[in-house]
């Protein structure tokens, strides 16, 4: 079978577009974001009380700006991909405001619907992962945070990827914790724990449909930027 062409930068605004509404419909299913995203989610719940503009979107790009200053400070490195996927970050934090709004006139008030869209955006945001993983184009600093640091002490980058993904759940625990009291779990919940078992399988096996039907190539000449 002659697979058709799938430019990656193509794969990259289609990487952005669909993490977002992903992310959006989890929101809006409430059964717990992911691991990755619920520290800056608990974040907005609490900042939102007081600065109406800090929105789930926000919360993202800051706390992806924070990661990958750290990141940077640990590993004592600069590359010019690291100012791109903040740009990324920029992106992803407007584009998933966007959806958050489009997606808020939706029902959600029954258990049903409410697991639909967490099916929905479940699959979605593990399409738009898949995506991420197609493109040369940087993606935002959780993704990079974990292949930098495997890379530059030589870790293993699965080891590297659990160990970020359980500081990751335990920092949204503690700020749950800090701001809406002991053992009030806001942001985390069974939707949590059902991605975190089964994510990294959905996007391996969104990842080996799309290679088995489309050839990855660069359109533009831009990878060695990235």
């Amino acid at each position: 079978m002659k697979k058709r062409v799938f430019y990656r930068e193509i794969a990259y605004i289609f990487a952005i577009i669909f993490v977002a509404f992903g992310a959006a419909f989890t929101e809006l299913a409430n059964f717990g974001m992911s691991m990755v995203v619920a520290p800056a989610y608990i974040l907005h719940l609490k900042l939102v009380e007081f600065l109406p503009w800090f929105t789930f979107g926000v919360a993202e790009y800051t706390v992806c700006t924070v990661l990958l200053v750290l990141m940077i400070i640990v590993i004592r490195k600069f590359k010019v991909s690291y100012l791109f996927s903040f740009i990324t970050a920029i992106l992803y934090g407007t584009c998933l405001d966007g959806a958050i709004f489009l997606l808020s006139f939706l029902p959600s008030d029954l258990l049903a619907l409410r697991i639909v869209w967490f099916v929905i955006g479940t699959i979605i945001c593990a399409t738009g992962v898949s995506c991420y993983f197609h493109t040369y184009i940087s993606p935002p600093p959780y993704e990079l945070i974990v292949k930098e640091v495997a890379n530059e002490f030589k870790f293993d980058i699965n080891k590297t990827k659990i160990t970020y993904d359980v500081s990751s759940t335990v920092v949204a625990i503690a700020l749950s914790f800090i701001f809406f009291g002991f053992f009030t779990f806001r942001g985390i919940g069974i939707g949590t724990v059902i991605l975190a078992v089964i994510n990294g399988l959905l996007i391996g096996t969104i990842s080996k449909i799309f290679e088995r039907f489309f050839d990855f190539k660069d359109k533009f000449n831009f990878a060695k930027y990235f």
